[in-house]
């Protein structure tokens, strides 16, 4: 960085690196810290009538109160924080007084990372806290953290902008509490369904993110080129396909947590890159596969939570199964009070129009009915609802309704008003197959960007014969959202996508 860009703080702070370098205190050191405890485990097992327990500890300097020759440091570690006592006369004895005066008064700051060795005990004000009999510097701090100060009840210098949280997200996780919980509640997350599906007998698998066609999803995608082969490439949209290759290979159930990319818009419920888990199980269908889906999910809330019930916002969300079962034409004819079933695309051009919902040309009956359900109905649905009984023209990649052929054995479950998972009796016929393709390159010839292309491959493998299946992709972003009580997905993702940021 160029030095004029450089606050007096930061002057500050390199100016004490290169002093420490010049005392032969390496800043940097490769050395290990053998760490021996931490914050939390330290405090909870302490006992008053024990002998005094022997500790190794690191972590960053929160604040600290000098007064004297001794001083009290809050040490922040990776699960919590405890106070330290660091007396001259313990860390500097003999000649090496004024080696405290130089280094711990002047030359470390809130921020660094230290280790300290010594024992634990409590304060006379009651605080357990950690007596250092030696300190070592790990890192030195650079930059100055935002620390939040109080005054009166108020607090100033937050660290709460949101682009400055995401972008540095590094510091959100150092001073803004309870932001780390959130992703250790994801792991959580993550941990639970695992065990759920490990526990059932199905295999975590890896498919490509690469591909050579963009299938499995309606989704614009991103698209890049491969120099060697000279071809365009295609960030996966979905993993479907290549898992669904899987089961006819042989495998009776499968799943993966996959990275997915589309090149579509960015909102508090939308990210270009996401998590989404998808399983694909042999023999089943889609009623079993609701059933399946709401005991997960009821597992999962649980094993975070402790309990079936979530507070997002002004909402409380009971994950307890069962959940509702709606059919598409029923959930739209109870908000609109329009009957859908049997409509050709006319008719439905002319509910949007009375319904003052706006189309363009390129749909067709399925991206139209999408519409109305999107806008009209999608938002009413707070509780776990599995909306079923999709019509053919939404859902290219599932089986034709055993009872009416105009629909298809699909549901997606409706969480505070949005979707959460899409499942269905997956399309096991060949040739039905290759013709709902063809419908959707016929599509994309009238301008829909997000049309399907033919996987002339997965037809070859669909051929070659795929038991009855279900599949369910669900979304763990969102899912996270929910576990977490959050309303914008920026919050659970690590590192959103962001605009580059201007210097």
């Amino acid at each position: 960085m160029n030095p004029s860009e450089l606050s007096e703080q930061e002057v500050l702070r390199r100016g004490s690196l290169e002093t420490l370098r010049q005392m032969g205190i390496e800043p940097y050191p490769a050395a290990e810290f053998p760490v021996t405890g931490h914050s939390v485990e330290i405090k909870e097992n302490f006992k008053d009538d024990e002998e005094p327990r022997q500790v190794a500890v690191a972590g960053r300097i929160m604040s600290r109160r000098i007064m004297g020759k001794a001083s009290f440091v809050e040490l922040q570690d990776a699960d919590g924080r405890i106070q330290l006592y660091i007396s001259r006369d313990d860390i500097c004895p003999g000649e090496d007084k004024e080696l405290y005066n130089t280094v711990f008064k002047k030359l470390l700051d809130i921020g660094d990372f230290i280790g300290i060795t010594g024992f634990v005990f409590r304060t006379k004000t009651g605080e357990i806290s950690i007596h250092a009999q030696s300190l070592t510097v790990l890192a030195k701090s650079l930059r100055p953290l935002p620390i939040v100060k109080m005054k009166d009840g108020v607090a100033y210098d937050s660290f709460d902008d949101p682009e400055l949280r995401y972008r540095r997200r590094y510091v959100d996780l150092v001073v803004n509490k309870g932001i780390k919980d959130i992703f250790l509640k994801r792991t959580k997350v993550y941990n639970s369904m695992r065990e759920y599906f490990n526990n059932a007998g199905y295999i975590e698998v890896e498919t490509p993110i690469l591909q050579s066609i963009a299938g499995g999803a309606a989704a614009r995608p991103f698209i890049t080129h491969h120099n060697a082969l000279d071809i365009p490439l295609y960030l996966r949209i979905a993993n479907e396909l290549y898992l669904k290759r899987l089961i006819v290979g042989g495998f009776d159930g499968v799943y993966e947590f996959s990275k997915n990319f589309r090149n579509e818009g960015m909102d508090r419920t939308h990210n270009p890159e996401f998590t989404c888990m998808e399983i694909y199980v042999a023999y089943k269908d889609y009623n079993w596969m609701m059933e399946f889906t709401e005991k997960m999910l009821e597992k999962i809330c649980l094993d975070v939570n402790g309990t079936t019930k979530v507070q997002v916002g002004d909402k409380e969300i009971d994950f307890k199964a069962p959940f509702r079962r709606v059919t598409m034409a029923e959930s739209i004819k109870d908000h609109t009070g329009v009957d859908i079933t049997g409509m050709d695309e006319d008719q439905l051009r002319k509910v949007c129009a009375d319904l003052h919902i706006e189309v363009d040309k390129s749909m067709g009956k399925g991206k139209l009915i999408d519409e109305i359900f999107g806008e009209k109905c999608e938002g009413n649905y707070i509780q776990p609802t599995f909306i079923t009984d999709y019509p053919i023209e939404m859902s290219p990649l599932t089986k034709r309704h055993r009872e009416n052929p105009e629909l298809t054995e699909r549901f997606e479950l409706m969480v505070n008003g949005k979707e959460l998972c899409n499942a269905y009796s997956e399309l096991n016929d060949p040739i039905d197959q290759y013709e709902r393709f063809v419908e959707q390159m016929r599509l994309g010839a009238k301008g829909d960007d997000e049309a399907m292309i033919i996987d002339h491959d997965f037809v070859r493998a669909l051929e070659y014969g795929m038991p009855p299946t279900s599949g369910m992709g669900i979304g763990m972003d969102r899912l996270v959202m929910l576990m977490t009580g959050q309303t914008a997905i920026q919050e659970v993702l690590f590192f959103p996508q962001m605009r580059p940021e201007k210097n």
